[in-house]
């Protein structure tokens, strides 16, 4: 048996959309500025659902309340195989904006319409921008009762 087991990275990401436009953030990753859904990592002993909404308010200041299960992802990135992504995707409903400072790296949360992130998908941080976007237009999200709520 090996001496450690592989584990991936698990993450949250908000697909928001009110009136016709999607909640972004741009950040600075690596030196580079990117457009992401609110999103970021899953941490020890929280449910998905307490992960995605915390990750929303700190990173954009607005409530979120998750409503559906869009997908889930697992990401390889180019530059860093050696690590993998399991992304959970979630749509829901935006609450009231609570103002404050963003998460550290984060420059901005941005509403962008359809044609506006198609346009920069060049400055995702991820495929997985364009591949969440497409999925809550195209695909019924699946209810929060898929995911056990004895064991979240």
């Amino acid at each position: 048996m090996p001496d450690s087991i592989w584990k991936p990275h698990v993450t949250v990401a908000a697909v928001i959309e009110n009136k016709g436009k999607f909640l972004l953030v741009r950040e600075k990753v690596k030196g580079k500025i990117v457009f992401n859904q609110p999103a970021g990592h899953l941490d020890e002993g929280e449910s998905l659902i307490d992960a995605v909404a915390r990750e929303t308010l700190e990173e954009t200041r607005y409530r979120f309340v998750p409503t559906g299960l869009i997908g889930i992802y697992r990401f390889i990135p180019e530059e860093s195989p050696e690590i993998t992504y399991l992304r959970f995707s979630f749509c829901g409903n935006i609450g009231e904006w609570l103002g404050g400072v963003l998460d550290q790296g984060i420059l901005a949360a941005e509403w962008m319409t359809l044609d506006e992130i198609k346009s920069s998908q060049s400055q995702h941080r991820s495929p997985l921008v364009m591949q969440c976007v497409n999925d809550f237009l195209n695909i019924s999200p699946c209810s929060l009762d898929v995911i056990s709520q004895m064991y979240a």
